[in-house]
């Protein structure tokens, strides 16, 4: 073994864009080995790399095997004010029990603290990781390097297979697409203000989030403002539903990347009637099912609504976190 925990001949080194491709085949291969699908795609891991808030010289690391082979990946992802990391970890099946994934997961851990210093003065520093419910495996690695569960999030899909309910507003509101010109600022000012009571949000400074919407926008091939919903009260966004119009593990189904109801609006009908409106314009684009994120005990009680639009539990990831400093805890735990 050398000092980084590798075995023998194995090497850690940084990435570079030529790497996509190859790390892109071993995050598929894992998830193969696990859920038995392909999760990402090339330009999707092509267009994080870039982001603002990504340096891929510091915050991404590989493995290559021997015969030179990508056989591991790791990173963090560190946005300001650098009081929560999230890390990610990844190790081909074949190359698994020798050490790789331990030494993957002591640099995330290294990488994470090289952060602390830059976090406020007295605030609690963090870093998390998740896993599939399947993998167990690799929540075994994370529980014997310290750190401990947090929280459970579902991955939910509906078939849109039958006749579904016409979306129902409150009188006065309207649901229209998206404008960039237009809408950039007053969404992304929506999302800050609706994702402050998720569990674990954490404020980021405007500008930070301003480039990285920017980027999702200029460079995502997926990026379709026809799927970018906005349900209005006069000149205000009181709920918004973003989607993309497939996934790469499953082409035939649409996506939600993001679905909120601003406090003022909520209680009212109004998240239903954005799920109906994205159901029913999924269903008339030929998509057979429409999937989503959510935590399994949302506090805003998310996923009792989408429930009773009809939508499922398809699978369980995991939320594992390791304090790197005691302090005052920036993120949203209670409303």
């Amino acid at each position: 073994m050398g000092i980084t925990g590798l075995p023998e001949n194995y090497l850690m080194r940084t990435v570079t864009l030529d790497d996509v491709e190859a790390v892109v085949a071993l995050v598929n291969a894992c998830s193969q080995k696990t859920l038995g699908k392909d999760v990402c795609e090339v330009s999707e891991y092509r267009n994080d790399w870039q982001s603002p808030t990504m340096n891929m010289g510091t915050d991404l690391r590989v493995v290559l095997s021997p015969e030179e082979r990508i056989v591991g990946y790791a990173g963090v992802w560190d946005p300001q004010p650098h009081v929560q990391i999230y890390g990610f970890g990844y190790v081909h099946s074949a190359h698994r029990g020798r050490g790789i994934g331990t030494s993957l997961a002591n640099w995330i851990e290294t990488r994470a603290s090289e952060s602390i210093a830059l976090a406020p003065a007295g605030t609690q520093v963090k870093v998390s990781q998740r896993a599939y419910g399947a993998d167990i495996s690799s929540q075994q690695l994370l529980k014997e390097q310290g750190y401990t569960l947090a929280r459970h999030w579902f991955r939910m899909l509906i078939e849109l297979d039958a006749s579904l309910p016409a979306p129902q507003l409150p009188d006065g509101l309207t649901i229209r697409t998206f404008d960039r010109e237009r809408d950039l600022k007053s969404l992304i000012h929506a999302d800050r203000e609706a994702f402050r009571d998720h569990w674990g949000y954490v404020e980021h400074p405007f500008e930070e989030d301003w480039k990285e919407w920017m980027h999702w926008i200029e460079t995502d091939p997926d990026y379709d403002p026809t799927l970018w919903f906005l349900v209005m009260d006069g000149t205000e966004i009181a709920g918004f539903s973003i989607c993309a119009p497939k996934t790469a593990e499953d082409p035939a189904a649409g996506y939600i990347h993001m679905l909120a109801v601003r406090r003022a609006w909520r209680q009212q009908g109004v998240g239903l009637a954005l799920l109906h409106h994205t159901f029913g314009e999924f269903q008339r684009r030929g998509k057979k099912r429409c999937a989503l994120g959510v935590d399994a005990t949302s506090l805003t009680g998310a996923t009792r609504l989408y429930e009773k639009a009809g939508m499922h539990v398809q699978r369980q990831s995991v939320s594992y976190e390791k304090m790197l400093r005691e302090g005052e805890d920036l993120s949203t735990q209670t409303l």
